[in-house]
This record gives structure tokens, sequence and C-alpha cells, in this order.
């Protein structure tokens, strides 16, 4: 099966870049920002990620990012991504930023979508297309939301869409819905974390797709408490991005039994890496832990690229390789 999973071409929709911040890069840009991290060593850094639930993760995963000031810090973090993510043969991503986390502590909106930016093109040498959907952060106010969504504009052809992420609780979509109009008259695709067992996950569900009519949900495996939810996801084409290592950390369990269900039923689910220098486990990693046959994780796969936000002939060209792959495994 690992095999198998090595050489599928893959595609990685829930990817959040200062996520992929791995202790040995922390160490490195805080040297070369003369930061002094409260840890001695690599395995010092491990051993804090020690997370519960969602809200234990947010806390080290917002101090980690301290240490991006530049942009060459904010390409190096990319370029770690991709080069990683090309190993795995991940064909195409699109990966989630998180100005509010830089802005709000003095690094400006130029400074980190220019370094990512410039890692993305230079990441084509290494046979890996992606783009940025720009999320904000649901525990700040709607109105920084959308000055943030207005500071973005000048940059609108770098992004391809944004995302609604951070501590849920008591933050519905609803909070964001003038914010997500507003993002779709300027052309933007629209996504939103509804995460596991948070509470009311149901009712964010609804609202992402009903009020605010998302083109997709981040995580939302919740739907299956709703028949009727999951026959609009299907009806829709909405497709899911669930990723199943960071759901055993913040949750009680992986929910691989719900993800099954969610692909027997022929939604549009996907499999992705989330955090994964947190959660200790890139695309490859994950859809290991799935243990699923070789048919089902092509069918994932498949899946994943259907729903991304590229034209109908790039989709169509990586569902070949797929089937290609597949004849040939």
């Amino acid at each position: 099966m690992s095999e198998f999973i090595a050489g599928l071409p893959k595609a990685e929709l829930h990817l959040h870049i200062e996520g992929t911040l791995e202790p040995e890069l922390k160490f490195e840009l805080a040297g070369r920002n003369g930061l002094e991290l409260p840890y001695a060593n690599v395995e010092e850094i491990r051993a804090a990620y020690a997370f519960n639930d969602l809200p234990s993760f947010l806390k080290v995963y917002y101090e980690g990012m301290q240490v991006l000031r530049t942009e060459p810090d904010f390409y190096d973090l990319a370029m770690a991504y991709l080069r990683k993510a090309a190993s795995q043969n991940v064909r195409y991503a699109e990966i989630f930023f998180d100005p509010q986390a830089h802005t709000s502590r003095g690094v400006s909106f130029d400074v980190v979508i220019r370094g990512l930016r410039r890692a993305l093109i230079d990441a084509e040498r290494l046979g890996v297309r992606a783009q940025l959907i720009m999320c904000f952060l649901r525990d700040f106010q709607a109105e920084y939301a959308m000055a943030t969504l207005l500071e973005s504009l000048p940059y609108k052809e770098w992004i391809v869409g944004v995302g609604l992420d951070s501590d849920e609780k008591g933050n519905p979509p609803a909070k964001f819905a003038a914010v997500y109009e507003r993002a779709r008259q300027e052309g933007y695709l629209l996504t939103m974390h509804c995460d596991v067992d948070q509470d009311d996950s149901v009712e964010h569900i609804r609202q992402a797709v009903q009020d605010i009519g998302v083109n997709r949900v981040d995580h939302g495996v919740n739907v299956l408490e709703d028949p009727a939810l999951v026959g609009e996801l299907l009806d829709r084409g909405i497709g899911l991005t669930c990723c199943p290592i960071s759901n055993g950390y913040v949750t009680d369990s992986m929910k691989i039994e719900g993800i099954r269900k969610l692909l027997d039923l022929g939604v549009k689910v996907t499999i992705n890496s989330d955090d994964p220098a947190y959660f200790t486990g890139y695309v490859q990693e994950n859809l290991e832990a799935l243990n699923f046959s070789d048919a089902d994780l092509a069918q994932l796969e498949r899946n994943a690229f259907e729903i991304t936000w590229l034209p109908r002939h790039l989709k169509d060209a990586y569902l070949a390789e797929i089937d290609a792959y597949v004849a040939k495994a």
C-alpha cells in the first residue's frame, strides 16, 4: 500500500503553510532574525507539541510563527514544504496562508505574499504546481477580515480564493457573511473550515453551504449527522478536505470511519495533511493511516483533482495521470 501511495499522483487542498514550519527551520529562522527560542533543541520543541483540542494546538501554532519576519523567511518556509510535497508526488497544491497572523504583529502583507509567491514559481521546476488561498482568522473581528480582503486586492492575481480558520468556538460562518459576499464579488473562490466535533458543527456546515455558498468545506466530517445536508453536498458537488492525522490530535479519533462512509456515499471527500510539522504526517502518511484499498485511494485522489480550483483541461490532465498510473500498478 505504501508503495502504491508513493507513486500515486496527488493533490493537497488543505495545507496551512505556517503549519509546515518544522523545528529545524524554526531554529534556523530564529538565528537569522536574532530571536531566542524557549527551547534548547529540536527534541524540546517536538515535546511541546502536546495537543488535546483545537485551542491547545492554536496556542503553540501561533507562538511558533513568530520567527517568520522577512520575505526570505516566507520563501524558505514555502520551498521546504514544496520540496517535501514533490518527494511525495504531490502534483498540485492549494496552500492556505494567514496574513492576519503576520500583519497583527507588524509583518506587512506584501512581505508575506511576495515570499510565498516566489516559492510557488520556483516550485514548478520540481514538478509541483500550486496556488494560494488567503484565510481569515475567525477569532478576530469581521471588520479586520474585511480590511485584509481589501488589502489583498492589489495581489488578486496571485490568490485563487479565501478561507476561514482558527478558533471556531463562538465564531460561526454567519459572522463573516459580508466579507465572503465581497470576496465573491471580487472573483475569489470560497472555502471555510468547519472543524471536527465543534459546538454547533452541523449548523456551521449548513451556514457555510446554504447561507454563504462556499465552493467546498474544509474538514466537515460532522455533516454525516444530517443526511439531508449530505444530500445537498452530493447534489451540488461540494467536496470536503479531510485531515485524518490532525483529527486524531485535536479530537478523540482520526474519523476514518466517517471518511469511509463519506467515500461510500459518493461525497467528494479528500485527504490532506493540515499542519504536518505539528501533526507528524504529510499526505503520504495521512493516506497510509486510512488502510484503504488501492482503488479507494485512487478515488480519493480523483476527488481531490475534481474539486481543485483549476481549469477543466488541467483537471483532466491530472486525472489522466491517475488513470495511467492505476493501469500500470
